[in-house]
Parts: structure tokens; sequence; C-alpha cells
């Protein structure tokens, strides 16, 4: 079983890699935009050995860094049967983006990088890699999300750029599986919402987490897991969170 983790150098898609390592019949190709900055990534690889896991770079905001992966891979793996997508971006202290909280907050500039990365990047890691997917037989493609992109479930306002971007990428990956079902009804194109989990992303937010609420990245890895695990064609489009629940648009 191949299964593709764009992201995996740290926090959640790192506790991915290591979960599926755990399972004898996954062999894993990983992707970080610089493979000698993800010391722990790497450190798994000499672990596990390149039969197990292979590392590839590759950057979701350049859509030729992701061709460029795209046929890397392709001369290595024949087919996928899972492709987890993890690229999310909510602050960014070098160049000030950082979670509106009224109109006056907003930038363009800022809105644009939200979109490359929390969008149009995992949107692009599906045009480029579906082929590999659309063999006939279960497959899965589970792209990060977050219930905050979600319009219906938006009752407090605020977080302009990353709930926009996040109801996009939603939207790109409902009209994604529409699309490939037609070339493969066992391939399954979701989104998933881990929850709040211990990483860079959500460390300035934590304070205002619930007890007992705040994930480990393994706990999130195994949660996630266990939801693709259950996963079946009639799934395809939609939104779940961690616990399997349907997240509504």
């Amino acid at each position: 079983m191949n299964i593709l983790i764009q992201g995996a150098g740290r926090g959640l898609g790192l506790a991915l890699a290591t979960r599926l390592l755990e399972r004898d019949a996954v062999r894993l190709v990983a992707t970080v935009r610089d493979p000698s900055a993800a010391p722990r990534l790497q450190a798994l690889a000499e672990a596990h050995g390149d039969t197990r896991l292979r590392i590839v770079a590759l950057d979701v905001t350049s859509e030729t860094s992701v061709a460029d992966a795209r046929a890397r891979i392709g001369h290595t793996v024949e087919r996928l049967d899972g492709m987890l997508v993890l690229a999310g971006l909510l602050h960014d202290e070098r160049t000030g983006l950082w979670p509106e909280k009224r109109l006056a907050d907003i930038d363009p500039a800022h809105i644009a990088t939200s979109f490359a990365v929390n969008a149009t990047g995992p949107l692009l890691m599906i045009k480029h890699f579906h082929d590999l997917l659309a063999h006939g037989e279960r497959a899965v493609i589970a792209s990060l999300s977050a219930r905050v992109g979600s319009i219906g479930d938006n009752h407090i306002g605020g977080w302009y750029a990353y709930r926009a971007a996040k109801a996009a990428q939603n939207q790109f990956t409902r009209t994604a599986a529409i699309e490939l079902r037609r070339r493969s009804r066992a391939l399954i194109c979701v989104g998933l919402h881990p929850g709040t989990v211990d990483t860079g992303l959500s460390e300035p937010f934590q304070r205002r987490v619930p007890a007992g609420r705040l994930q480990s990245p393994d706990t999130a890895a195994r949660h996630l897991l266990a939801v693709i695990d259950r996963l079946t064609p009639e799934d395809s489009g939609h939104v779940f969170d961690w616990a399997g629940e349907r997240i509504e648009p």
C-alpha cells in the first residue's frame, strides 16, 4: 500500500507518518518544502529505510514544484492508495499575517497568501496526483481542512482570510470529488478537521482551548487515521471532523 503525505516534516504530518509506518503493508512518500530542514523526518527515514519511506521536496505554493515532485514520484510509484494533504497557514510572523479580528485588519496580500497555501495548494495536489489514485480500487484523498471553513457554522466572525480560504478548499474538495467519481467510483475525496492540535499553527491560540480539548499530534493522527479507515465512496465530497462527524458546508 503506497501512501503520500504532503507536509510530513513536523507536527501532525510527522505523527501521521510515524503512525502509518507502524502498519507493515504501508510504504510512504513524504514531502516537505526543504528536506534538509526536516531532521526528525530524516531520522524516521533512516530508521525504516528507503523501501518504506522516501522523502521528496515539494512546495504547494508553486505548481512547478508540485509537477516536478509528481514526475519524480511517478518514476518509482505506479499507483497510490492514499494521499494526505496537510498544507495549512494561519499566521506568519515574518510577513505580519495574522487572523483578522475586524474589517480594518484585512490585507489583500495576506488573503492571497492564505488562499495559495490553504486552498489552491491542496487543489494543485489533486490536479497533479489524482491519476495515481484513480486506478479503480479503493483510494483516499484527504486534505486537512478546518471547522471554521464552514459557512453555516460561522457564528462569531473574524478570521476572514483563513475562513474564506478553508471554505474555498472545501468547495474544491467537493467539486473534485464529483469529477473524480466519473474516473473511479472507488476513489474517495474528503476534507478532514483534526480539532485543535498542539502544533505551531495553533500555539498562539491555545489558551482559549477548553481543558481536555487540545490534542497531541499523535492523538490527532490516530483519530484521523481511524476516520480514513472507515470512509466509503458515499462519503466522498464531504468534510469530517476527527470523530468522524460530518461538518456542514
